[in-house]
């Protein structure tokens, strides 16, 4: 197993797989177990109804109770447009043909629209854990707009059976506020009901991009955004893997004021290499107490081997598993397959340690 790892991992693999973070040691975070969800969420208010939901999800697929999650996430219908999302592979417009991927592929759950899910649950909600994403931002408006707006309420979610409920918030945009106010409202709904939640905790702003440098996904920004969905008692984090750092002190420059940082996070805190900026990530999920989760990316040319190695971070920083979409649905349903399990793997391989 550690020798295909290695394999898709190149010239990047002695790097990433020997790498030793000297920041956040791996002492001070709460890592993923067999046992995380009595060693975090038993002691927390959710009721037995949530720890139900999240152990079975812990319980499910190839990972089954490593403490580590393989979710399939195919929302692109909406986000990005059916037509782009689905072109490459027709068969997942129809929505029977998601939940059959995620089930062949060893995952814990699949995370799908409100039309997906509710479609196929009698079929299937007892078969894999579902997570029903409830807002979306949509791209017919003209101009198009990004905005993510409700397009399900929690207790439909729950009439179906679904496990858990998903929700994104766009933090830095202008929406942000009435997005926080809303996902939160809908996740305290989801606990008294007995499901867990995932928040996908991503940046939105066209000021974000400066100097040639997206900071979209900078360490300092997307973990506070992390900061600020475990604040509303997101269960797990969705988080993008951190491509570079310092956005507050860029967004500072010029007489600009804009929140507010400390010098520690860059030399103490983070190093500029991707475990340690994604260990920074994990902190601030509680220090680990609230898993992260990395998403995907979208499909490339080389998609193995980038899913094995944002694995591979993820894992080593401190992180409970990925979630990838866009990889796994554009192409046949059986090297879809293969992918899932390949990022699986890497969960699997004892020979992959915390950082």
């Amino acid at each position: 197993m550690l020798d295909q790892i290695t394999s898709y991992l190149g010239s990047e693999a002695e790097d990433l797989l020997n790498h030793t973070c000297t920041t956040i040691p791996k002492s001070a975070l709460t890592l993923p177990s067999p046992d995380s969800v009595s060693e975090v969420f038993a002691a927390s208010n959710r009721n037995n109804q949530v720890l139900r939901s999240l152990q079975w999800m812990m319980s499910t697929g190839r990972l089954a109770n490593t403490g580590y999650v393989s979710i399939l996430p195919v929302d692109q219908g909406i986000e990005h447009s059916a037509g782009a999302s689905f072109a490459k592979n027709p068969a997942y417009f129809d929505p029977e043909n998601i939940v059959k991927l995620a089930i062949e592929g060893g995952c814990n759950a699949v995370a799908s629209t409100l039309g997906v899910l509710a479609l196929t649950s009698r079929k299937y909600a007892h078969k894999i854990p579902y997570i029903v994403k409830i807002n979306h931002n949509e791209l017919l408006t003209y101009p198009n707009k990004f905005d993510q707006v409700m397009f399900a309420n929690v207790r439909q979610c729950w009439e179906m059976g679904a496990a858990g409920i998903g929700a994104t918030i766009y933090f830095g945009s202008e929406e942000s506020t009435r997005q926080l106010q809303e996902v939160s409202e809908a996740f305290a709904l989801a606990h008294e009901l007995g499901m867990f939640t995932v928040l996908w905790c991503y940046l939105r702003n066209p000021k974000f991009k400066k100097d040639g440098v997206d900071y979209h996904t900078s360490a300092d920004l997307t973990g506070q955004a992390n900061h600020l969905g475990v604040t509303i008692e997101a269960d797990i984090i969705k988080q993008k893997l951190p491509e570079t750092n310092g956005g507050f002190k860029a967004l500072n420059m010029e007489g600009s004021s804009y929140g507010k940082t400390d010098e520690r996070i860059y030399t103490e805190l983070t190093s500029p290499h991707p475990i340690d900026l994604t260990r920074y990530q994990v902190a601030n999920c509680y220090m680990g107490r609230v898993g992260l989760i990395n998403s995907g990316g979208p499909s490339g040319t080389n998609d193995f081997a980038e899913a094995v190695k944002t694995a591979v971070i993820n894992k080593r920083a401190g992180g409970m598993g990925l979630i990838s979409g866009r990889k796994a649905f554009q192409r046949p349903m059986d090297e879809g397959v293969k992918l899932l399990n390949v990022i699986q793997d890497v969960y699997l391989c004892e020979d992959i340690t915390i950082a």
